[in-house]
């Protein structure tokens, strides 16, 4: 028999918000309707105090670094915070897969159901076969700026693509790590590798240093790269902010989906949009406070139309992997955002930027997008007590 959810508020995100909305769930969880409670019988309705919403869409994750929680400082700024990750990654395989398995079950509690998570090994594959979530892998390749690395570097991370076998749902593609990171050729292999329409995932100025090196070659990346003995010296600066390099050589035709963006500007943000239609910019609020202690301007987002997204990064950079949290997050501290658009980015712009809006990201007939409640006054969505509840 079909279940059908009310609550004091429905959020369909793709249309206005109803008071007293009920969806109609099929037995597979498939909207099959949505209506107001003056729409049935009283007797058959599942009434919950809150607000109902679709599935959360965590748009960027490190779910293979989930051991770390808590090895990293906080407040150390990026490059500090890549060194200590690259020192201690290392750790027993009992122990990884069990983080890995409690975070994964972290994320399902808390409403999530879909996930962009970042991969570099395949850590992550034996828990994706049996996950209740929907993983769009981002196979992640860096050369440190050395073109005659790529083909080693591309070679390898071949090997991991070809082991993750794909559940139904889910998806996979090669990514480049950072502009900072990835070599001209480099980028030139992922690209044709990655056939036909796919989203990239690549971290976007999260840090100042990045935008030095490409504007003056200057910053703490220099010296970042002569500790490990990486040789920059054929490297030139572009002269102009990294996303510009990254722009060069990404496919526009592809969903491309930058991360972080706490440094972009509204001039960085009209040249990705004047380069494709198919862009997207993902936040991690925590992740960002974690490392840089900053947040993104979101009103350039905002001015710009970008769709935004939501990711928590790792449990290395966050005190835990929730969506809600990261929503609370953006509402303290930039509460100039409205609710709308925070319930937007964390589901329906998520799910476009995974390329898997036809099923998830809003509360529609024919999708199935799972259903959240939350437990709040309708006016005060994303307070601080606010929580989730999985409801389908």
């Amino acid at each position: 028999m079909p279940r059908k959810l009310t609550a004091d508020y429905l959020y369909p995100i793709t249309a206005e918000p109803i008071e007293q909305g009920v969806v109609v769930l099929e037995d597979d969880g498939t909207v099959a309707a949505i209506g107001t409670r003056d729409d049935y019988d009283s007797a058959d309705l599942e009434v919950h105090r809150g607000v109902l919403i679709p599935g959360l869409v965590n748009a960027h994750c490190h779910l293979e670094l989930s051991h770390m929680k808590g090895k990293v400082a906080t407040g150390t700024q990026l490059i500090p915070f890549i060194t200590a990750v690259v020192q201690q990654r290392d750790a027993e395989a009992e122990v990884i897969a069990e983080a890995i398995a409690a975070a994964d079950q972290e994320m399902y509690d808390g409403g999530i159901v879909a996930v962009g998570d970042i991969s570099n090994l395949p850590s992550t594959f034996e828990q994706k076969q049996r996950s209740p979530l929907r993983y769009y892998t981002f196979v992640e390749l860096f050369d440190f700026l050395q073109d005659a690395n790529a083909a080693e570097t591309f070679e390898k991370a071949r090997e991991v693509y070809e082991q993750l076998d794909l559940p139904e749902g889910h998806r996979k593609s090669y990514v480049p790590h950072a502009p900072y990171s990835v070599s001209s050729e480099l980028f030139r292999m992922i690209r044709e590798a990655n056939d036909g329409r796919r989203t990239v995932s690549i971290h976007n100025q999260e840090t100042v240093p990045e935008n030095e090196l490409f504007v003056s070659k200057q910053g703490g990346f220099i010296d970042f790269y002569g500790a490990f003995g990486i040789d920059l010296s054929a490297f030139e600066p572009t002269t102009a902010t990294s996303i510009h390099y990254a722009l060069r050589h990404l496919d526009p035709s592809d969903r491309n989906l930058f991360v972080h963006n706490t440094l972009t500007t509204a001039d960085d943000l009209a040249a990705a949009h004047q380069w494709s239609d198919h862009t997207y910019w993902c936040t991690c609020p925590n992740a960002n406070l974690y490392i840089e202690n900053r947040l993104p301007n979101y009103r350039h987002f905002m001015e710009a139309g970008a769709r935004v997204c939501i990711g928590t990064d790792s449990l290395t950079s966050n005190w835990q992997l929730s969506i809600l949290d990261e929503m609370k997050t953006i509402a303290r501290y930039q509460s100039y955002v409205s609710t709308t658009d925070i319930l937007t980015w964390a589901t329906l712009h998520g799910a476009q930027a995974l390329g898997m809006e036809g099923e998830l990201g809003s509360i529609a007939a024919g999708k199935r997008p799972g259903i959240n409640l939350l437990t709040c006054h309708p006016d005060a969505i994303l307070e601080h007590n606010t929580t989730i509840r999985r409801l389908v």
